[in-house]
Parts: C-alpha cells; sequence; structure tokens
C-alpha cells in the first residue's frame, strides 16, 4: 500500500505535510478513487500555497472536500432545464471477442472510421457485437491502431507487469521534471487573492486531463487560451472543461495559422500539450523549437501510456488505460461481474489533470526563484500504477450524481444556465473562481 497524497506530494517536490480532508463518503469502487481525488486536488492546492509563500511570507493553508473531491471527478456542471450531450458514440464501448474482452474508443469520427475500416460499417452496437466476436482480442487490438483508431484488449495487472510497455511505465516516475536554459526575469504579477494573474496559458490539450489543468490554472487567476483544430468537437465535455478560458481554432497545417501560433507561443508563459509524444515535433513545434520561440517556458505534457516502451507514441484514453492497466479487470473481479468494470469516474483523466496544474505551479516557483524554464511530463498509465499500488480504498454509498444544487450560482452558458457545484479546495485567501463562464469550442479570437 502507498500513500496516494505522501506519493503526490514526493514526486512533485512538495513538502510531505498532511492536508485535512473534511466531510464522509468515497465512491463505491475496487480503488481508492475518493482518495485519489482528494489528493491530487490537494497536491494542486499545496504548490500553489507554496507558490505564494515566498511572494508574501505567508503560506496559506489548504484543505479538500472529500465529497465535493468525488463530485468534481465525475462532472461539476448541473444544466437547467436541458441536458449535456451523451459522453460516448453510439458504437464505443467493450466488447467480448473469441477469447476475451477488448474496448473501442470511437468518439471522434477518424476513430470511428478507423474501426470500422477493420471491422466494416456499423450502424449499432448489436451489429458491432456480432462483428468483434469473430475477432481473437489481440489481433483486433492491433488491427484498429494500426488503422489509426483507438483500442484496448482486457489485461490483468500481472498481465501488464509482464507485458513491454507495462515494464517501460514502471521504470518512469509519476512526474518528470526538467529544466531548460535561463531566460529574461518575469516578475510575479499575482496577489494572493489571484497568484496566477498576469500569467499566458497555452492549451493545446483536448479530452480530458489536459483540460481539467488548464481550468485550474484559470481559476487561480491565469489567461487561458486553448487551440483546437478546425473540426475538432467534444460536445459531451466542452461544457465541464471551458470554464474560465478562451477557446480558439487555429490548423497547424496552414503557414498563416502557423505564424499566429508561433506569436501565441513566444508570449505564452504555460504550454499545456496532451498530443501524442512525437505529434509536435512532426508539426515543426519539437522541444527545441519550442525553447527557441519560448525562452523559459514552462511546458508540461501528458500522453496516454508513457514516454518509454513501445507504446509511447500510442493514442490512447483513460477508458483504454484501465482495459490495457487491469483496472477494468480488478473492478470485474472486485464487482464478481461478467463483463469489464471501470472505474466509477474518469479517474485517471482528472488525477494526472490536477496533478499537471501542480506541475506547472511548482515549476513556475522554480522560475521565479531562478530565472529558468522546465518541462513536466506525466501519463494516465503511470497514474494507474499509483492508483492500483495503493490498492482499495473505503466504501461508503456516495454516487457522482447525488449532490445538492440548492444555494449554488446559476452560471449563464451558451447552451443554457446550469449550476456549477461548490469547488472541493479550500485555500485560505485565495478562492478559486472562475471570471469567463463556459463557452463553445472556436468562440474567441486567437490572440491573448
Amino acid at each position: 500500500m502507498t500513500d496516494l497524497l505522501t506519493s503526490m506530494q514526493a514526486a512533485l517536490g512538495l513538502p510531505t505535510t498532511p492536508i485535512p480532508f473534511t466531510s464522509e463518503g468515497a465512491l463505491s469502487s475496487a480503488f481508492a478513487v475518493t482518495e485519489l481525488a482528494c489528493a491530487g486536488i490537494a497536491v494542486a492546492g499545496q504548490a500553489t500555497a507554496e507558490l505564494i509563500q515566498p511572494q508574501t511570507g505567508r503560506r496559506p493553508s489548504v484543505e479538500v472536500d472529500r465529497r465535493l473531491a468525488s463530485f468534481w471527478f465525475s462532472t461539476s456542471l448541473r444544466p437547467i432545464g436541458w441536458s449535456l450531450p451523451p459522453l460516448w458514440d453510439p458504437v464505443a464501448g467493450d466488447y467480448a471477442c473469441a477469447d476475451g474482452w477488448i474496448r473501442l474508443h470511437t468518439n471522434a469520427p477518424h476513430h470511428r472510421l478507423a474501426a470500422e475500416k477493420v471491422l466494416g460499417p456499423c450502424t449499432d452496437r448489436s451489429e458491432m457485437t456480432t462483428r468483434v466476436a469473430r475477432w481473437n482480442k489481440s489481433e483486433l487490438e492491433q488491427a484498429v491502431v494500426d488503422a489509426g483508431g483507438c483500442a484496448a484488449q482486457m489485461r490483468s495487472w500481472q498481465a501488464w507487469q509482464a507485458h513491454p510497455q507495462g515494464r517501460a511505465v514502471n521504470g518512469e516516475p509519476l512526474v518528470q521534471f526538467a529544466h531548460s536554459d535561463a531566460a529574461p526575469h518575469k516578475p510575479w504579477l499575482g496577489s494572493v487573492a489571484q497568484p496566477l494573474a498576469g500569467l499566458k496559458v497555452l492549451d493545446l490539450t483536448r479530452v480530458l486531463a489536459g483540460p481539467i489543468a488548464s481550468r485550474f490554472l484559470a481559476g487561480l487567476g491565469a489567461d487561458v487560451l486553448r487551440i483546437d483544430p478546425p473540426t475538432w468537437n467534444e460536445p459531451g465535455v466542452v461544457p465541464e472543461v471551458t470554464l474560465g478560458k478562451r477557446c480558439a481554432r487555429l490548423d497547424l497545417h496552414r503557414p498563416d495559422d502557423r505564424s499566429v501560433f508561433e506569436a501565441l507561443l513566444k508570449d505564452a508563459d504555460i504550454l499545456l500539450h496532451g498530443y501524442r509524444a512525437d505529434a509536435l515535433e512532426h508539426l515543426g513545434f519539437g522541444n527545441e523549437q519550442r525553447r527557441q520561440i519560448a525562452p523559459g517556458l514552462i511546458d508540461v505534457s501528458l500522453n496516454a501510456y508513457g514516454w518509454s516502451g513501445p507504446w509511447q507514441n500510442r493514442r490512447g484514453f483513460d477508458s483504454l488505460v484501465q482495459m490495457s492497466s487491469g483496472i477494468a479487470e480488478a473492478g470485474m473481479t472486485w464487482k464478481q461481474a461478467s463483463q469489464p468494470t471501470p472505474l466509477p469516474v474518469q479517474a485517471l483523466d482528472h488525477g494526472t489533470g490536477y496533478l499537471m496544474a501542480a506541475s506547472a505551479i511548482v515549476l513556475l516557483a522554480r522560475r521565479l526563484e531562478s530565472g529558468r524554464g522546465g518541462s513536466a511530463r506525466l501519463s494516465l498509465a503511470r497514474t494507474a500504477r499509483l492508483l492500483i499500488e495503493h490498492g482499495a480504498g473505503p466504501q461508503a454509498a456516495l454516487r457522482p450524481e447525488d449532490n445538492d444544487d440548492q444555494g449554488l450560482l446559476v452560471e449563464q452558458t451558451p447552451w443554457g444556465p446550469a449550476h456549477r457545484l461548490q469547488v472541493p479546495l479550500k485555500i485560505s485567501g485565495t478562492p478559486l473562481q472562475w471570471t469567463r463562464a463556459a463557452t463553445e469550442l472556436g468562440a474567441h479570437r486567437a490572440q491573448w
């Protein structure tokens, strides 16, 4: 058993001091999901307090509400008189192969096309079920991946430990920090109330960990500009994750849009990106190019399966990593179910998102002290290992949909009014708050 909070604090270089978790309850799961939620949010708050302390001579106190943390790891938004679109494409999900289970991730149109290139066009789950059943799980996983799609067969934790990628992930730290060259000094422009005021955050991330990170940074006063490709959309989560941000679109294959992006990057303090490990290199914005364009940049990146090993460039999402790493199989055993049983929320995404935010703030504090930029790399698979090794958590009848909307402020979104749940994190003197309501992708111009 590992202590989740202590492990995260150590990975971030934060003092391993206790942080109080208030209220009662935990999500029912084979693993300690509520503890992961509390620890991830706590270290993001602690990093903020450690940033404030040398600037003001005072270290704020931090505490996390267990119940609210659990809810925010599901969704913080409660629509009033309207409904969020479905999170999943109609044929996305788990299917029985001839020799076991596989998950197909088809939310993006090009990922669905890749699966149908292998399996043939399918109009519904029934048709997909029939076609998948003819395949061996390993062969189908590889065929979909080779076609440019996203799939993961269900493995046990033991099988993942024996897999070359599982072994590679085991050799990686939870957060991989690196320093960059010194840059012109940038003073702290924030305040106790808004410690990240004056900072520009360029957000290239999409579903779901990176947008969680940039939402947190926006709540502390940062100017967050999210950039998406021209046709990208994720309607099921956009109202959840665009809180506090401006959202624009650029096509980095077009020379004029590349020039706009380069100008944005030049003035950015923090860059968040969640492309596959080699994607920005192929676009001509690799590590060295980014350092030359933006000396002193704080560069925080995420991928699914880790930064070494044969799968470091593989497409992946939270639900797929749960299948690969043994989480879904352990859940099935724990629940005595007949099919894969994932975590009750997309906890790998949310947990890694708060770790990304904490990493950015830690690097900012280091830049204020030394004048040097830096980078941090994280992965869903490494967060999965942390959760699995921690083992089971307390069980209680707490469900993400159980909440009290009374007394909450109404947020006016483009889709209609909604309640935003109370924030689970308390930093004394530093209220987490957002000045912009959630918005549509592409609603703003690509400019600071």
